[in-house]
This record gives C-alpha cells, sequence and structure tokens, in this order.
C-alpha cells in the first residue's frame, strides 16, 4: 500500500463530506486499511472531530490487534464471507489508523448477510459482503451511534452469489 493509494481512496471520504458536510461519525469496513486510512486524512482534514470506525468481522480481527499492539499482526487462517476483508494492515496503514481512528466495531457472521439484504430491500443497492460489515454496526444500533449523524462507506457489488449462497449453507451445518 503507498501514500499514493491511500490518498487515492481518500476521494471517497471528500465526496461524501461534500455532499453530507455535518457527520458525526464515519464507518468503513477495514481489510489492508488502504481505504480506511485515506478515509481518516481525509475526514480529518475537513472536520477534526469526525470520529471514524474502522468495522471488522469477527472472523478476521488482525486489524483491531495490530493496532492495539503498534505491531502488523497478521491473521494466518481469516474466517469470514468478507473476502476482501482477509487481508492484514501494513506497516504504511498502521500509524495512520493509530492517529486518527476512533475505535472498531466487530461485526458477527450472521449480521453481514443480514446488512446486505437490508441494503438490497430498503437502499436498492447490492453492496459486498465487505461493505456489510461496516452497515452492520448501525444496524443493530450500536450505542455510540445513537443520536448522530453515521454515515457508511459502501463499496462494491462484487458478489459471486453462487459461492455466497454456498458459503452461507456450509457455515449452518
Amino acid at each position: 500500500m503507498t501514500r499514493w493509494s491511500i490518498a487515492g481512496q481518500g476521494t471517497v471520504m471528500l465526496e461524501f463530506l461534500s455532499t453530507v458536510p455535518d457527520l458525526d461519525v464515519v464507518l468503513a469496513p477495514i481489510g489492508g486499511g488502504g481505504l480506511l486510512s485515506g478515509t481518516c486524512v481525509a475526514a480529518h482534514g475537513v472536520n477534526p472531530t469526525l470520529q471514524v470506525y474502522a468495522c471488522e468481522p469477527a472472523g478476521a480481527l488482525d486489524a483491531i490487534h495490530s493496532v492495539r499492539e503498534n505491531r502488523v499482526v497478521p491473521m494466518p487462517d481469516p474466517r469470514t464471507l468478507a473476502e476482501g476483508l482477509k487481508t492484514s494492515l501494513g506497516d504504511v496503514t498502521l500509524p495512520v489508523l493509530r492517529q486518527h481512528m476512533a475505535g472498531f466495531f466487530v461485526v458477527e457472521e450472521e449480521e453481514i448477510p443480514r446488512a446486505m439484504r437490508f441494503a438490497f430491500e430498503r437502499l436498492k443497492l447490492v453492496i459486498e459482503p465487505s461493505s456489510a460489515v461496516a452497515l452492520a454496526p448501525l444496524l443493530r444500533r450500536e450505542p455510540a451511534l445513537v443520536g448522530k449523524r453515521v454515515g457508511v462507506i459502501l463499496t462494491g457489488g462484487n458478489v459471486d452469489l453462487t459461492a455466497f449462497f454456498e458459503q452461507l449453507q456450509v457455515d449452518k451445518s
């Protein structure tokens, strides 16, 4: 992950804030940390009081451990529907996140398809499982979010539905 890549991904937050400038909190998924690092830097460049939370699946908690221990803690065998969040933080993203993040929300596996369904049925958006991880804390009414204006970074509709539904069946057994 390069600083240029982080800067490029930060443009998502700049566009978001140009549309909705008065947010209190932003939720974003975390894998390798590039999107979230860019989100943090851009958010705090515009509004230093904006709280940015990382949302991570319970089956791939390397980022939360890395931030707490101030070292990259790889996840040797991540197990989550959120394929895009199976990557570990890097040496470039870790210090940015430690400096800027308000905290983490851990998302259980069963929350991921529920958040995807909500997005599809209510928002008419097809989102990938990685993105659903960022929506789940809002849907479960996390106490830190109640009464606040919350923005959620939703990404891609890159879902292989056959593999996704097969994985759901495996997880139920």
